[in-house]
């Protein structure tokens, strides 16, 4: 799969997005190793810090699909009412677990804007510190 499949299913997602509260639809799309992609979108809760992240969701449908392809080659994240969209810090922890090494966010007016992971966390600990 090409990082254009993967920004076209994080808009997707952002569609289907539980978001009655906020309004604010986020849409993630998860690359792996052997390109296969796990979208997740955000889904809010009356209880607010109930509420889980696009990027979350995602990785918790890539865990249930796959018990051996975990690692995250690219995350695509996608709102449209916010660009670009960067995934907050609890995100960027999970994703981090997971050895993501680029983050993809969308701007409307330009091109997709990529990062290595280590620049959006920087000194971050993993597994292999424990």
């Amino acid at each position: 799969m090409s990082s254009n499949d993967a920004i076209e299913a994080a808009r997707a997602a952002s569609e289907r997005a539980y978001a009655p509260y906020s309004n604010f639809r986020v849409g993630a799309a998860i690359v792996t190793g052997s390109g296969d992609i796990h979208v997740g979108c955000n889904v809010e809760n009356a209880s607010y810090g109930l509420s889980i992240c696009a990027e979350r969701n995602a990785v918790a449908k890539m865990v249930a699909d796959s018990s051996g392809d975990r690692e995250i080659r690219l995350v695509v994240v996608y709102s449209p009412n916010a660009a670009p969209c960067f995934p907050c810090g609890a995100c960027r922890q999970v994703l981090r677990e997971f050895g993501c090494r680029e983050v993809v966010v969308l701007d409307e007016s330009s091109e997709p804007r990529r990062y290595p992971f280590e620049e959006i966390l920087p000194n971050s600990f993993g597994p292999e510190a424990l």
